[in-house]
């Protein structure tokens, strides 16, 4: 009898512009990894995230091992975070039959430990070193990219996260239609030349088969621009396909997946096309679960930086595309969040900045402050040369204050919009214990951090009462609250209790009426504040 073949895919995690993959992700690149070594011939793929590995996980005895990490967009993550390279260096040894390298990790001293190293398309290169093929790089086929990922879909239900809080994130097209101009200097996109966009009934079949083994929460990422999505338009601003979007989406809809959330737009494609855009934002915020999060790329105000590095949209285009986006997405879903917000991309570093960039970056976010849009989150980062290198010297200490001045002056305000005090956020799952605060999210892209202060148990669902915001995170008391049952160190919690206070509704309990809880609070005003929140139980 044939000795199986087994392939080991190593998940290090993987945080692209176009990809998340740290949990509760788990990225389309690692499935279509495990669909091509399937069709290649393996006979069994065996999953393995680091942080499994972190916990004791021993290395499959495997014929090939293949290794996935790298973030080109890192972040702040909660509860995992990318294998580091001090962690790849003490696994590579390790790994059994021939070994395989991708995503950015690949770029490092590290992987010169493996027999191959792929720059492009891991799953297309593994499959024809599988296949008994010269391993070169090139880019997966249609054909192949849709037959992969309906092979490798089972691989999710290996994920630690699998089935809650686990979103497994389906893409729908690769490129850019800027492709001919060459795109954002920064960006990779382009470079794999014009989009190869996958049908609506493809990317149905593919979340049909996760819906099947389990999934609840998908993104449909991987686009540089979802309003583009099934456009037929060649130029590099193209005119949108609402029929297209519709087909799409009303279809997953249809499925009954938890979460349905997408990734990037383009503004100028929003700004140039209003009319078309206006419908395709309405079928997504319709379709969709609230919360989600449009992702703009102005990544510069200035128009110097925008000329000098080919970028999509001036801070005009943005400004109108956040206004159509609030004026499509702001009425609040059934989990408490807008339907739709924009999220703005700010990017220090790029060619032709100057002192004076930060301050137009600054004035447009305050023109959106001030006519009372709302952004969902604003990412600020320098640039990184995976493209090529940048002749700016980022000032180090104008970048932290132009960080800071956002976070202060117009993070914080956006929070409050976005979530005012009272605003209940339903299906929390609690993430982490820090101290005697908890921390939790509601599933999905870029959900806000929220801190309950006192302890729950983790992996667990809770309605949360917003009560107090941050600069980047909330904070808010689990609801409805039993105030007859709750321990005295969530009593404390509560607006306007403090220690005292609690220590005197603890020996009072239980309350019959409303009546004799204002009583012992002895303030109206205290009273009148957690009417809506509490429970006699």
């Amino acid at each position: 009898m044939a000795k199986e073949i087994v392939i080991a895919l190593i998940d290090g995690y993987i945080d692209d512009p176009a990809a998340l993959g740290v949990p509760p992700y788990i990225s389309p690149m690692i499935r279509s990894i495990a669909g091509a070594a399937l069709d290649a011939g393996a006979d069994r793929v065996e999953y393995v995230s680091i942080d499994m590995i972190r916990k004791g996980r021993k290395l499959p005895d495997a014929a090939v091992s293949v290794v996935l990490s790298g973030n080109n967009v890192p972040g702040k993550y909660l509860r995992s975070m990318p294998m580091s390279l001090k962690e790849l260096s003490e696994i590579a040894p390790k790994l059994k039959g021939w070994k395989m390298i991708s995503g950015s990790a690949a770029d490092s001293r590290e992987a010169e430990a493996f027999n191959f190293i792929v720059k492009r398309d891991p799953a297309a290169s593994l499959y024809d070193g599988i296949s008994g093929k010269e391993v070169l790089e090139r880019y997966r086929t249609l054909d192949e990219w849709n037959r992969w990922m309906l092979l490798g879909a089972d691989i999710v239900t290996q994920h630690q996260d699998f089935p809650e809080p686990l979103v497994v994130e389906i893409e729908s097209y690769r490129g850019c239609h800027r492709y001919r101009s060459g795109g954002c200097s920064y960006c990779i996109e382009p470079m794999k030349g014009r989009p190869l966009i996958r049908s609506p009934d493809d990317i149905l079949a593919e979340a049909r088969k996760l819906k099947d083994l389990g999934v609840r929460n998908i993104r449909i990422g991987g686009q540089t621009c979802i309003v583009s999505y099934g456009s037929e338009d060649d130029s590099e601003i193209p005119r949108p396909n609402p029929s297209a979007v519709r087909e799409l989406f009303e279809g997953l809809k249809a499925m009954g997946f938890d979460t349905i959330h997408v990734d990037n737009a383009n503004p100028a494609v929003i700004s140039t096309y209003p009319k078309e855009s206006e419908e395709i934002l309405g079928i997504i915020a319709d379709n969709c679960t609230d919360g989600n999060v449009l992702a703009l790329g102005m990544e510069s105000a200035d128009p110097l930086v925008v000329m000098e590095n080919n970028l999509n949209s001036t801070s005009e285009q943005v400004l109108d595309a956040v206004r159509l986006i609030n004026k499509i997405g702001s009425e609040r879903g059934p989990r408490g969040m807008p339907k739709l917000l924009p999220g703005i991309n700010i990017i220090c570093g790029l060619d032709g900045e100057t002192p004076k960039t930060y301050k137009m970056d600054m004035e447009i976010l305050e023109k959106m402050r001030d006519e009372g849009l709302m952004i969902r989150r604003i990412n600020i980062r320098q640039v990184l040369p995976v493209r090529r290198e940048f002749d700016v010297r980022v000032d180090q200490r104008r970048f932290k204050k132009f960080k800071e001045d956002v976070r202060e002056d117009i993070d914080r305000v956006m929070l409050e919009r976005i979530v005012p005090y009272g605003t209940v956020l339903k299906d929390v799952y609690m993430e982490l214990n820090d101290g005697n605060v908890t921390f939790g999210r509601q599933i999905g892209s870029y959900p806000l951090l929220i801190g309950i202060p006192y302890k729950l148990d983790t992996e667990e669902f809770h309605d949360v009462f917003i009560t107090e915001w941050g600069f980047r995170s909330i904070t808010g008391i689990t609801y409805p609250f039993d105030i007859n049952h709750m321990p005295m160190s969530s009593l404390e919690a509560l607006p306007g209790i403090g220690k005292k206070r609690a220590s005197k509704l603890v020996m009072a309990r239980p309350f019959k009426s409303m009546e004799e809880l204002a009583e012992v609070i002895e303030d109206p005003n205290v009273m009148a504040g957690l009417k809506d929140l509490i429970t006699l139980g």
